[in-house]
């Protein structure tokens, strides 16, 4: 059985990488969309969603309203810290790929149910556009 819940926020980056315009300062409204797998507990649920909130919401929130910014650009990261703007670093590229990694890193490590085998995230940076990546959790 599967679950699903939908997260939003605002955010700024920019990609170095990039030879257009994403290598400009810029935001986007995200959303993601969070699917948990597992056996229906005797509850009659796989995962409350009053859990599924606690888990995802202090990691929307740590972002929301921030520049994320890659550590390699310490030009961008000078800038911010000068306007005593919030920020995050990380040291990846920020393009959507990466932040479906990076959110499946953080949910797997948090304490999840044992009947919890898959975790599948999509972050959507634009309305149409959007990247997926999926986790199986092994059983100890």
């Amino acid at each position: 059985m599967k679950i699903a819940k939908e997260f939003r926020w605002e955010m700024g980056h920019r990609l170095l990488c990039h030879k257009g315009k994403c290598f400009n300062l810029h935001g986007h409204s995200y959303k993601l969309l969070v699917e948990f797998t597992g056996n229906i507990e005797p509850n009659g649920m796989v995962l409350d969603y009053f859990d599924v909130k606690k888990i995802i919401s202090p990691i929307i929130d740590e972002l929301d309203h921030t520049v994320i910014i890659n550590k390699d650009d310490t030009e961008l990261t000078k800038a911010i810290r000068q306007l005593n703007s919030a920020h995050v670093i990380v040291d990846f590229e920020t393009t959507a790929e990466n932040l479906c990694l990076y959110f499946l890193n953080k949910i797997k490590d948090a304490d999840l149910p044992k009947n919890i085998s898959e975790i599948m995230v999509k972050v959507f940076e634009t309305e149409n556009t959007y990247a997926e990546d999926k986790i199986i959790i092994l059983k100890k």
